[in-house]
C-alpha cells in the first residue's frame, strides 16, 4: 500500500503487526479471556480509549517506509516512541530531487504558528526561482565535489534540507495516535500535514474501530474531522 504525498515523496505500509482484534485480545488477557463477539469488542475498544487506558493498542505495530524532505525527517524525528533507520549520504549518492512547493507561504498575522498562501504572482514566481536556482547550484556543486573525489560524507554538507531522503519507521498504535494530534492538526506545517494525513488513511483502513475510537475520544486536531483525510491522501 503506497499513498504518493508532495511532489515526489510517499509513503507505504510495508508490514503491520496485529490489528482491532489485538487490542481486544490484550486489554481481556488480564481476565484470562480474548474476543468474544465484534459488537462487545468495538465497546471494549471505545471504553479503552474514553478512559485513557492506552496501553493495549501498544500490541498493534506499523512498519513504514516513508520518502519525504530532510526538513520534514527532522520533524517526524521528534516522535521518539518510535524507531526509525534513515538512507545514508555517507554509503549512497544523492540523486537530484528536492521538493520545491506549489506556491509560497508567508507568516499568518493571526497564529504565529501558522503560515498561510500568499496571493502574489510576481511573490511567488520570484520567490520560486530563487529557491530552484539556490538548489539546482547546490546539487551542481555537490556532483563536482564527488567527481574531484571527495568523500560522500564530506560532499553532501552543502545539499540543501530540501533534498529528498528516505527511511523506514516502525511505531505502534499508540504512539502514532499521539504523532497524529500532534501532525495531523493545522498548527503543524503544511507539508508534515500531509504524510500525517496519509499515515490517519492507513490506520483508518487496517484498523477502523481504533480509529472511530480514537477522533470520538482522543484526537485534538483538525484536519481528520469531515471526512477530510480521505480528500488528501
Amino acid at each position: 500500500m503506497v499513498i504518493k504525498v508532495l511532489d515526489k515523496g510517499f509513503v507505504e505500509l510495508v508490514e503491520i503487526l496485529g490489528d482491532d482484534n489485538s487490542v481486544v485480545q490484550a486489554a481481556r488477557t488480564s481476565y484470562g479471556k480474548g474476543l468474544t463477539n465484534p459488537e462487545r469488542d468495538r465497546k471494549l475498544i471505545n471504553y479503552l480509549m474514553e478512559h485513557g487506558h492506552h496501553s493495549p493498542f501498544e500490541h498493534v505495530i506499523f512498519k513504514f517506509h516513508i520518502k519525504l524532505p530532510i526538513f520534514v525527517m527532522r520533524q517526524l524525528v521528534r516522535h521518539r516512541i518510535a524507531s526509525i533507520n534513515e538512507r545514508s549520504g555517507r554509503y549512497t549518492q544523492f540523486e537530484e530531487e528536492w521538493f520545491l512547493p506549489d506556491e509560497i507561504r508567508v507568516p499568518d498575522p493571526e497564529d504565529r504558528q501558522k503560515s498561510i498562501p500568499f496571493d502574489d504572482k510576481e511573490l511567488n514566481r520570484k520567490a520560486l526561482e530563487i529557491m530552484r536556482e539556490s538548489m539546482e547550484n547546490s546539487f551542481k556543486a555537490y556532483e563536482e565535489l564527488i567527481s574531484m573525489g571527495v568523500a560522500r560524507e564530506m560532499a553532501r554538507i552543502i545539499l540543501p534540507i530540501s533534498m529528498y531522503t528516505e527511511a523506514y519507521w516502525t511505531i505502534n498504535l499508540r504512539s502514532m495516535m499521539n504523532f497524529l494530534n500532534q501532525r495531523a492538526d493545522s498548527h503543524a506545517q503544511y507539508e508534515i500535514q500531509k504524510y500525517a494525513l496519509a499515515i490517519a488513511g492507513i490506520l483508518k483502513e487496517k484498523c477502523p474501530i481504533s480509529y472511530e475510537a480514537f477522533l470520538k475520544y482522543r484526537y485534538e486536531g483538525d484536519l481528520l474531522v469531515g471526512g477530510v483525510e480521505n480528500e488528501t491522501v
